[in-house]
C-alpha cells in the first residue's frame, strides 16, 4: 500500500517552512525554522479531513500531557500548541534527527546503547505512571533520538489516566507487534504491566532486528497469525550472546504471558537493567523519576477538560484599549473642571519699552523715503 504524501504546510507567525518530516494516519509532521528565539523545530499538524472532536480530543490531549510531562529529559520536549489560520490544530516541538527504529533497521543496536536506552525509557514511563498517565504506544519508532544523540519518548498521541485504562467501552489502542497479550484479546486497552510487555517487546526489536513473534528473515506474516502468536506463541531468543544473563533474563519476564509474571513497575525493571550494566562492565545510567511530591501536584489531566474557543485576533476593545481611554477621558474631565486663570497684569514699564522701538522704527521708515 503506497505511503500518504504530506498535506501542505500551513503558514505560522513566526516560523519558516524548511521540509516535510513524515506523514502518520491523522497528522503530519514538518521542519520550520522558528524566527525568534532562532531554531529548528518539528511542527505535528492535524490533517484537514481527520478533524473530529474524538481526534482533536487526543490531539490537544497529547499537547497537555506532553507539556506536563515534557520537563523529564527523556520524554520529548514541546514548545507550543495553536490553531494555523487555516483552523488546522498544530504544535511545536523539539526536532530530533533520527529514531531509535531507524538505528536498529541500519544495524541492531549494541547492548550500551540499548541499556543506556532503557533506562532512560523506563524512567521516563515511570514518571508518566506516577502522575496518571498511561503512554500506550510504546514502540521503536515512538523512541526518538535527539541532537545530544539521546532517546526521548514521545507521541502521547493514545495516552490516557490509569484510572480509565480499564473502561471496556474505550477504544483499543494497539500496535500489534508490540502490543501485550492482554491488550490484543481485548481484556484491557493499557496497564502498567502491559506497558511493561511493550516496552520489553521493543527492546527486543532494537538488539534482534526484528519485533519478538516476527521471523528473523523479514517474512511478513497476516494479523491474525501475528495476533496467535503473541497470545499463544513462543517467541525465540535475541541470539545475541553480548547481552549478557541479567539483560536476556530481563527481557524474558517483561515477555511474559502472565502480567503477574512481568516486573512490578517501571522503577523495578530501571533498576534491574542497571544491574544488567553492571555485570557487563559498562557505565550506570541514571534513574531520573519525578518526586511523589510533582506527581501529586500535576496528577492526572480530566479525560475531556473544558476549554474555550481559540480567538485568532485581538479584540478591539481590549484591556489595553480601555484603560488607554479611561486615561483620556481622566485627563479631559481634569481640563474641563480646572478653572479659568485670571488674566496676566501688564508691566507699565514693558508697554513704554514697546511704544519706544515702534517709534523709532516710525521715524527710520520716514527718513529713507526722504532720502529718495
Amino acid at each position: 500500500m503506497p505511503r500518504r504524501s504530506t498535506a501542505p504546510p500551513p503558514v505560522l507567525p513566526g516560523y519558516s517552512y524548511i521540509r516535510p518530516l513524515g506523514a502518520g494516519g491523522f497528522a503530519d509532521v514538518f521542519l520550520y525554522e522558528q524566527d525568534m528565539p532562532r531554531r529548528v523545530v518539528a511542527v505535528k499538524v492535524l490533517l484537514d479531513d481527520a478533524i473530529n472532536p474524538d481526534v482533536l480530543r487526543a490531539f490537544t490531549g497529547e499537547a497537555d500531557t506532553l507539556a506536563r510531562l515534557s520537563a523529564h529529559p527523556a520524554i520529548v520536549t514541546i514548545h507550543q500548541a495553536s490553531i494555523s489560520a487555516d483552523g488546522r490544530p498544530y504544535f511545536v516541538m523539539e526536532y530530533c534527527p533520527d529514531t531509535l527504529a531507524a538505528e536498529a533497521k541500519r544495524e541492531p543496536l549494541p547492548a550500551a546503547r540499548a541499556l543506556d536506552a532503557a533506562v532512560r525509557v523506563a524512567s521516563a514511563l515511570e514518571t508518566a505512571h506516577r502522575s496518571g498517565v498511561l503512554h500506550r504506544d510504546i514502540k521503536p519508532s515512538n523512541l526518538l533520538v535527539t541532537t545530544l544523540d539521546t532517546p526521548v519518548l514521545a507521541d502521547f498521541g493514545i495516552a490516557s489516566a490509569i484510572a480509565a485504562a480499564d473502561d471496556a467501552t474505550d477504544t483499543i489502542a494497539m500496535s500489534l507487534p508490540w502490543s501485550a497479550p492482554e491488550v490484543v484479546r481485548g481484556d484491557t486497552n493499557g496497564t502498567v504491566a502491559s506497558e511493561i510487555w511493550s516496552l520489553g517487546a521493543t527492546l527486543y526489536t532494537l538488539v534482534a532486528g526484528h519485533a519478538p513473534f516476527e521471523p528473523a528473515d523479514g517474512e511478513r506474516i497476516g494479523r491474525r497469525k501475528h495476533e496467535e502468536l503473541i497470545l499463544k506463541g513462543r517467541h525465540v531468543p535475541t541470539g545475541r550472546e553480548d547481552l549478557g544473563d541479567r539483560f536476556a533474563a530481563a527481557l524474558e519476564r517483561c515477555l511474559q504471558k502472565d502480567p503477574a509474571a512481568r516486573f512490578g513497575s517501571m522503577m523495578e525493571l530501571a533498576e534491574e537493567l542497571r544491574w544488567a550494566q553492571y555485570d557487563l562492565a559498562l557505565a550506570p545510567t541514571a534513574i531520573e523519576v519525578a518526586t511523589p511530591e510533582w506527581a501529586a501536584a500535576t496528577g492526572s489531566a480530566p479525560a475531556e477538560p473544558a476549554r474555550l474557543p481559540t480567538i485568532s485576533t485581538v479584540q478591539t476593545q481590549s484591556r489595553r484599549a480601555a484603560r488607554a481611554q479611561h486615561l483620556a477621558s481622566t485627563q479631559r474631565r481634569k481640563e474641563q473642571s480646572t478653572p479659568d486663570a485670571p488674566p496676566r497684569r501688564v508691566d507699565r514699564r514693558t508697554l513704554l519699552i514697546g511704544a519706544a522701538i515702534g517709534a523709532a522704527v516710525v521715524a527710520l521708515g520716514s527718513i529713507l523715503l526722504a532720502a529718495v
